[in-house]
């Protein structure tokens, strides 16, 4: 995989991986056909090679809604819990600011590589309308400029039923803490 392409073979194993589970998870896309979305996949191998790294890393990326405006298919990362990309601070300056004990990485560096968008805080919310997300795992979310600006960065998870949005500085991470992302295609 170069040049964020993937090989004729790989892109047709994702889609049957993507129609396998847009099937199985009918309740996340009523009114959806996937005759309508396989051609648009087809049409954009950036966005099925973003899908593919959602997907390898345990996203299990679906589409959740259908933009009418754009004329644009949303999916977000519908794994269980947060996918396996974790054990990340939230930006590049959070990573920069630590002095020891550096993660491998940040969130937004990782979803730009991915080439996708961290999930809003109302898109988390969004998402686990359609199911119980992070039930023991939590994920980042992309955190307002007024929180960033002081420090801080917001991430969110579901307990008890609820779903909880927190805080915490920008340079910590965990091993139970990922991000979600977002794709349009």
């Amino acid at each position: 995989m170069s040049n964020k392409k993937l090989t004729a073979e790989q892109g047709a194993e994702l889609l049957k991986v993507l129609q396998t589970r847009f099937e199985k998870n009918m309740n996340r896309h009523k009114g959806l056909d996937w005759e309508k979305i396989q051609p648009k996949l087809e049409a954009a191998p950036e966005k099925l090679w973003s899908l593919n790294e959602m997907e390898e890393t345990e996203g299990e990326p679906d589409v959740v809604a259908y933009d009418k405006k754009t004329d644009e298919y949303i999916f977000f990362d519908c794994s269980p819990e947060s996918p396996k990309r974790r054990s990340l601070c939230y930006d590049y300056q959070a990573w920069e600011a630590r002095k020891a004990n550096k993660p491998e990485s940040n969130v937004i560096d990782k979803a730009s590589e991915m080439g996708i968008e961290l999930l809003t805080e109302e898109q988390y919310r969004q998402l686990q309308e359609l199911g119980k997300f992070d039930l023991k795992t939590s994920s980042w979310v992309k955190t307002p400029a007024n929180i960033r600006e002081l420090g801080g960065a917001i991430f969110c998870d579901r307990r008890y039923n609820m779903v909880f949005m927190y805080h915490n500085g920008a340079d910590s991470y965990y091993a139970a803490r990922g991000f979600r992302g977002a794709l349009k295609v």
